[in-house]
């Protein structure tokens, strides 16, 4: 299984705007792609954030690896962001 990974944004969201640097850094360093889902204006992306989030967080910045079904609500050191998309 491709190890899906799943950021769901706001676009006028300040704390995800913080995040972009880190998801930059992580794609580079470790080669691995980090889906980017707006929420905010479209209805789809927020359904499917309404399911996985599923009253863990209720906002974003939400992350999601959908192989390992860790998630991370809010922002988040790089260091934590790299263990949940590498699942190590």
């Amino acid at each position: 299984m491709v190890n899906q990974l799943l950021y769901f944004y706001g676009t006028e969201c300040h704390f995800c705007h913080k995040m972009d640097p880190l998801i930059n850094k992580l794609e580079k360093e470790t080669k691995l792609k980090v889906t980017k889902l707006e929420v905010w204006h479209d209805s789809k992306n927020a359904a499917l954030l309404q399911k996985l989030d599923n009253g863990k967080c209720g906002g974003v910045p939400f992350f999601y690896n959908e192989k390992t079904k860790a998630w991370i609500c809010g922002e988040c050191s790089y260091s934590e962001l790299k263990k949940w998309a590498t699942g190590k």
